[in-house]
């Protein structure tokens, strides 16, 4: 009997032990600190508006924000440690769904508009979610499904899930392991599901492909055939699509040139035109996990689209073009851990040099100059010891001594100032700038007076 309550008792501590080492992502693990975040901007913010337009809710710094659709001070609805993003109302209005990490890991959860009950929808630890979009009766999201292979980038598949819980519906495969596929978007009769994926050329992820041509296009699932095509497959990309409450148009982003443009294609006609170029840049070329544009929204009377770019939330109309900022305020408290930190030194104060560079000797041979490690030393002949020639922060390359001994000239070069020719005086080491123009100064040389002094300047991209 004893030995039988010892086990117990083993294996009961043993269990405690175990639950006290549960991660929970909402504890710190560390020391901390806390700060008051106090801005009218952002970065890379997804937003939604309701389905009645009185409300835009938003991502900010991993948190989530709600706030009137004229904009104003902003609630916060999820904060914390956990990292918080993608909010996006039901079409019923009384949901958002959400991703978020506080598990461990990127999963869906939804929370009643006002930030309340907040409930885990998905439940994967391995194959993570981000980014869903709901089905028109608010009973289901469809979110992207991320894969990895012998890569660490990996591809996505959408999946259906209800808000009920399940282990979810595949709804698209992905084509490999590395291109990939996400932002997906329902339209409001709930036939049609769009999603942007990467179809340029060959199996593999690669960062050297030219946006200008074909990167990303606009797919669409007939989720009642099962029938799935490219919408949008053209010159310059097409990503995150968004349908109008109507179903009769779609916003997207495509880029021209060198920048990010939102258009509107009339799903009807195939008719399409931009509204702005005034977009953050995309992120067709690189990795985007996350989407390659943050979510944006049209209003309910099909008129407007509201949209984040450079810092701000913003709206165009789409028959003016006519874009105005809408104004928020955002003030929370946040907490941060430290970063754990162990001090090394990377390098000795004093060392030998191993190698000099650019040796000259004064016209009288009594003593030589030359740089090492940067810098500029003389050296008395035949033992003397190198002693710095300045006490600047510059680095110094090329000296050359004046006929009379006493001067040196010298290019010099400074992340902040940019390049020169300078002036030494040997003897006290006080500089003078002999140039006036910034750019990269190569090779100055005295005359044999001593009066002038010539150089080599670079023009160009050299500048």
């Amino acid at each position: 009997m004893r030995r039988l309550l010892l086990i117990t008792a083993l294996f009961l501590s043993q269990f405690s032990q175990a639950q006290e080492k549960t991660w929970d992502i909402e504890k710190f693990k560390g020391p901390s600190k806390s700060f008051i975040i106090d801005t009218d901007e952002g970065t890379w913010m997804n937003l939604d508006v309701s389905s009645d337009g009185k409300d835009i809710v938003f991502d900010l710094l991993g948190d989530i924000y709600i706030m009137p659709v004229t904009g104003g001070n902003a609630t916060i609805l999820s904060g914390g440690i956990a990292y918080d993003v993608q909010p996006r109302f039901s079409p019923n209005g009384k949901y958002i769904s959400y991703t978020s990490d506080k598990t461990g890991a990127d999963n869906i959860w939804i929370m009643n508009r006002d930030g309340s009950n907040k409930k885990q929808i998905t439940k994967e630890n391995f194959r993570l979610l981000n980014n869903a979009t709901w089905t028109p009766k608010s009973d289901y999201v469809i979110a992207r499904k991320h894969f990895t292979g012998t890569r660490s980038l990996g591809a996505g598949e959408m999946w259906m899930y209800s808000i009920y819980g399940g282990d979810g519906v595949q709804l698209t495969q992905r084509k490999n392991d590395q291109q990939d596929a996400g932002e997906p978007n329902v339209s409001p009769d709930g036939r049609y599901l769009y999603f942007s994926e990467d179809v340029s050329p060959g199996p593999n992820f690669e960062y050297s492909k030219d946006p200008n041509g074909l990167i990303y296009a606009i797919r669409q699932l007939d989720m009642t055939t099962g029938k799935l095509s490219n919408l949008i497959a053209q010159n310059g990309g097409a990503v995150r699509p968004q349908i109008s409450p109507d179903g009769r148009m779609m916003a997207y982003v495509k880029r021209v040139r060198l920048k990010s443009v939102l258009y509107v294609q009339n799903l009807s006609t195939g008719e399409e035109w931009p509204l702005t170029e005034d977009l953050t840049h995309d992120q067709q070329e690189t990795w985007a996990i996350f989407g390659v544009y943050p979510n944006f929204a049209w209003t309910p009377d099909n008129q407007s689209i509201i949209f984040y770019a450079k810092g701000k939330i913003k709206k165009i109309e789409l028959t003016s073009l006519v874009t105005v900022d809408i104004p928020f305020k955002v003030s929370s408290k946040q907490i941060v851990q430290e970063s754990l930190h162990f001090p090394h030194q990377v390098f000795e104060n004093d060392f030998s040099a191993k190698m000099i560079r650019q040796l000259t000797t004064s016209p009288d041979g009594k003593f030589v100059v030359f740089n090492a490690a940067g810098v500029l030393y003389k050296k008395e002949l035949p033992n003397g010891k190198p002693e710095r020639v300045t006490a600047g922060f510059d680095f110094e390359f090329e000296p050359d001594i004046s006929p009379d001994g006493k001067f040196v000239i010298y290019s010099a070069w400074s992340d902040e100032f940019k390049g020169a020719i300078k002036r030494a005086d040997l003897k006290t080491g006080k500089t003078i700038t002999l140039t006036d123009e910034k750019g990269f100064y190569y090779s100055p040389s005295y005359s044999t007076k001593g009066d002038r002094i010539v150089f080599r300047k670079g023009v160009g991209n050299d500048v």
